[in-house]
């Protein structure tokens, strides 16, 4: 008598934390998500161009969302650069096979001309869109696709992949392995075949960070490169090629760290690159003392 009961708690034990188990799963990790679901309600893109979001934009489509702000100070530059990494992976295949769309989370502040100037920056090509609307618009497209953020801090950094038409939709940050990233999205259609064609982005794809034994090497490929080269020309920002000739190793250590502290005060230089590079601010990345010197040190090799 006794076992039987406590097999019908533990059985009830188990029912309720499946309910909770689901209940706590991404809102996109199931396939029923397409007519019905996305708000199919008008936006407009940073060339002035007006859609219905679902009918538009997202039927029938294999699409890359993520959430950003024009103003941010902190990761939506990075992961926009990063966002335009994996443009140049796909190459043809953005604005044919596979859609992105950048949706904004401060459409009161984002018009169509801040998000032109934010999407001429970090070079958006046909196929990618800068979204945004009325706020209660954005505020439901968002909630549809997981963003519950109560305020511009809170907003989601990840990444939406999906295939409507199949019905698969899943979650994937820009901040890990982007070639990892890109077979993601390529794996959302069932005729293309699991390779990349990156062979001729190498310098623009990150596989593995490996330092190389050079300290430094790996946090640059990552939080660095996506908007600086080395050598190579301007990016997003300014070619970093010389800059350990240019500028103090003390000033270079405090950008690196604390770019919105020089920002605040107005040190000349900083305030220079901003009027150079306006359409970006150069986001603090939470890094310490030492991590600034490794990528200094590296930089210097150059």
């Amino acid at each position: 008598m006794e076992t039987a009961i406590v097999m019908r708690n533990f059985k009830r034990v188990i029912a309720v934390s499946l309910i909770l188990l689901k209940s706590l799963l991404p809102a996109l990790s199931d396939n029923s998500h397409g007519a019905g679901y996305f708000p199919n309600l008008p936006v407009i893109d940073q060339d002035g161009n007006r859609y219905a979001f679902y009918d538009d934009l997202i039927k029938g489509k294999i699409v890359v969302v993520n959430f950003i702000y024009t103003h941010c100070p902190d990761l939506c530059p990075l992961t926009t650069a990063r966002m335009s990494q994996l443009q140049q992976s796909l190459g043809d295949k953005l604005g044919k096979d596979v859609f992105f769309y950048s949706i904004t989370v401060d459409p009161e502040r984002d018009t169509p001309a801040e998000l032109k100037k934010f999407a001429e920056a970090f070079g958006a090509k046909t196929g990618w869109r800068f979204l945004t609307g009325d706020p209660e618009t954005i505020k439901k497209i968002n909630h549809s696709l997981g963003d519950r953020s109560r305020n511009l801090s809170e907003h989601r950094n990840e990444i939406v992949i999906g295939n409507e038409s199949t019905g698969v939709w899943a979650r994937n940050s820009l901040m890990g392995d982007l070639a990892s990233v890109e077979m993601d999205i390529r794996g959302m259609d069932p005729a293309w075949r699991p390779k990349s064609d990156t062979t001729a982005n190498q310098d623009l794809v990150d596989k593995a960070y490996d330092s190389g034994g050079v300290p430094g090497k790996a946090m640059f490929a990552k939080l660095c490169a996506p908007c600086h080269a080395i050598g190579g020309g301007d990016r997003v920002g300014p070619d970093l090629a010389g800059v350990t000739k240019r500028r103090s190793r003390e000033w270079l250590t405090e950008f690196i760290m604390f770019p919105d502290r020089m920002r605040q005060r107005k040190d000349p230089q900083t305030m220079a690159l901003q009027d150079k590079y306006p359409g970006v601010l150069m986001p603090p990345l939470g890094l310490r003392p030492e991590d600034a010197a490794d990528i200094i040190d590296y930089i210097e090799r150059f």
